[in-house]
């Protein structure tokens, strides 16, 4: 051993060891599981899947009010069919024989900026506009992001769709979070913005331009004082239970190498026509 190990050797203690996974979260010893100092066995029973989601995040116990709007959030944003893309993905990743695992982790990795990332992006927009409206009425505070926006042609994250002309996801979730404004239990600084955001979104279109479900769950999250990338990473715990559904099933029909649209239909060729290589004369001769 070199004297390079040996002096790090002597300099390390056991201490040094076991603080490096250091955590707060956790903490198992044999015959004991604590989270966040509950007993396993006190949470089994008595703790709903979002309290404990929260419980893991933020380190207490959420109330009940809290733990509802989370749970709906978190229902709203399972599943969007096969065409969604990382449902899609996992689907045919589940016909090529890597398993459920990795089917799964298929369609998880697509969930990134352009297709899973609107939410967080709408959270740390509507974080701007909150910060700006400290010393702005919101209504100019909105103004000012929506002009600056159309000044870049840059996309609003959170609102519109695709396929629905009026997101169903959205007024359930929204009208959830109006009633927790009522009852005391969120501030509602958060939906006022996006709500504001959805006004002057619409002015001088011939059709409004209603907030989608990435929207309405941001809006949620915010108010339930989720960090941006925490919203990121909670929409992508949300799909994943449809991502494993459709896996699921897929892998059920047994169906093998499954690809991307059904035989005998071949993709669009647009390159150069068929031609003999005898014929062509190379690039450096021409």
């Amino acid at each position: 051993m070199s004297i390079a190990r040996e002096d790090a050797l002597d300099r390390t203690s056991s201490r040094d060891v076991t603080d490096w996974w250091s955590t707060a979260i956790s903490d198992i010893e044999p015959g004991s599981i604590r989270f966040r100092g509950f007993a396993i066995e006190q949470l089994i029973g008595t703790v709903s899947f979002p309290q404990m989601i929260w419980l893991m995040l933020r380190g207490e116990l959420p109330s009940p009010a809290h733990a509802s709007l989370l749970e709906k959030a978190l229902v709203a944003a399972v599943d969007h069919g096969p065409q969604a893309p990382s449902i899609a993905a996992a689907r045919m990743a589940a016909t090529c024989g890597v398993g459920l695992h990795g089917a799964m982790s298929t369609g998880v990795g697509l969930l990134g900026d352009v297709h899973g990332g609107a939410g967080q992006q709408c959270m740390a927009l509507l974080e701007h506009i909150r910060a700006r409206s400290s010393d702005t009425p919101v209504v100019d505070a909105v103004a000012e992001v929506v002009g600056d926006h159309r000044s870049r042609r840059a996309y609003i994250p959170g609102f519109g769709h695709r396929f629905h002309a009026h997101d169903p996801r959205r007024d359930p979730l929204l009208g959830a979070v109006r009633a927790q404004v009522e009852a005391g239990t969120v501030e509602g600084a958060y939906l006022e913005i996006a709500e504001e955001l959805e006004r002057q979104i619409s002015i001088g279109r011939s059709a409004p331009v209603p907030m989608n479900v990435d929207g309405a769950t941001a809006v949620i999250y915010a108010e339930l004082g989720f960090a941006a990338e925490l919203g990121r990473g909670l929409f992508i715990l949300s799909r994943s239970v449809g991502i494993l559904a459709h896996s699921w099933e897929e892998i059920e029909q047994g169906r093998r190498i499954k690809g991307p649209i059904p035989p005998p239909l071949l993709p669009t060729y647009t390159g150069t026509a068929p031609r003999d290589v005898a014929n062509t004369v190379p690039v450096s001769e021409a």
